[in-house]
C-alpha cells in the first residue's frame, strides 16, 4: 500500500506546473478544477476508472468556487493529488475521499500564500532590470524565477507528502474506518457534495435556471437503468442549452 518514487515524483511535478502557471492560462484552468489532477493521477497509478470517480466528487465541492485575486480558501489542485492516491490505495468510497480533500485543499492555501511571500524577494531584482532597462532579465525574474521558486517549493513538500504521506493516511484510514470518527467524517464528506451543487446553484443566480437543475436530476434518476454515459448527457445538455437560448431570443424579437 504505497506509491513508488516516480509516481509521487510525476504527480508533485504536475502539481508544481500548474501551481506555477507554467504552462500557461491552462494551467490556471487546471488550477481550479479536480478533473485534470484526478486524471493525471489515474494515469500515473494506473487506474484511470477509480481515480476519476473519486475525483468527480472532488469536483463537486469546488463548483462554484471563484478566486478572487488569484487566491483561494482552498487548493483543488493539491487536495486532489493527495486525497485521491489516498482512497486508491485505502480502497475508500468517494464521499470518503472528500472528508480527506477538504483538510488538504485547506493546507494547499497556505502553501499557496506562501509561494506568493517568496515571489516578494523577486520584485526587487525586477526593480533593477526595469531601471536597467534589460528585456532578458525582465522577463526571467517575471516568468522564470516564479516558476522555479514554484517548482522550488512544490516539488519537494509533494513529493515528501505522496510518498511518505499518502501510504501512512490509507493505513491509518483502512485501520480505524469502523471507527465513530470516521463515520463521522464519511457523512459530512457526502454532504459537502451537495453544498458544491448549491454553491453553483446560487453563483448561476437565476431562478429561471432551476427547472434545468430538477430535468437533470430526474432525467438521471429515470434513465439510470438503461446505462446512459455522461456523454449523452453533455450532447442532450448542450441541445436544451441551445433550444432554451434561440427561443429566449425570438421571443425577444
Amino acid at each position: 500500500m504505497e506509491l513508488t518514487v516516480v509516481q509521487a515524483l510525476l504527480i508533485a511535478l504536475f502539481v508544481a506546473a500548474v501551481q506555477s502557471r507554467g504552462l500557461g492560462y491552462a494551467t490556471l484552468t487546471m488550477r481550479f478544477s479536480p478533473m485534470m489532477t484526478g486524471l493525471v493521477v489515474g494515469i500515473v497509478m494506473g487506474r484511470v476508472p477509480e481515480a476519476m470517480v473519486i475525483t468527480a466528487g472532488i469536483q463537486l465541492v469546488y463548483m462554484g468556487v471563484i478566486a478572487p485575486g488569484g487566491s483561494m480558501p482552498s487548493e483543488p489542485a493539491v487536495a486532489t493529488a493527495i486525497a485521491v492516491p489516498v482512497a486508491l490505495l485505502a480502497k475508500m468510497e468517494p464521499y470518503e475521499a472528500i472528508a480527506i480533500a477538504i483538510p488538504v485543499g485547506l493546507l494547499g492555501g497556505y502553501l499557496y500564500q506562501f509561494r506568493f511571500f517568496l515571489n516578494t524577494f523577486i520584485i526587487r531584482l525586477t526593480d533593477k532590470y526595469a531601471e536597467d532597462l534589460n528585456d532578458k532579465g525582465l522577463w526571467f525574474s517575471i516568468m522564470g524565477l516564479p516558476i522555479l521558486v514554484s517548482f522550488a517549493l512544490y516539488v519537494p513538500v509533494m513529493y515528501l507528502a505522496l510518498y511518505y504521506g499518502a501510504p501512512f493516511i490509507a493505513e491509518f484510514t483502512a485501520a480505524n474506518a469502523s471507527s465513530q470518527i470516521f463515520h463521522v467524517l464519511s457523512v459530512v464528506g457526502g454532504g459537502l457534495a451537495a453544498v458544491g451543487i448549491a454553491l453553483s446553484i446560487h453563483v448561476i443566480g437565476k431562478k429561471e435556471y432551476i427547472v434545468f437543475f430538477i430535468l437533470a436530476f430526474f432525467l438521471a434518476y429515470v434513465l439510470k437503468p438503461l446505462g446512459v454515459t455522461m456523454i449523452t448527457y453533455a450532447v442532450l445538455g448542450g441541445v436544451l442549452a441551445f433550444i432554451y437560448v434561440l427561443v429566449t431570443r425570438l421571443s425577444r424579437d
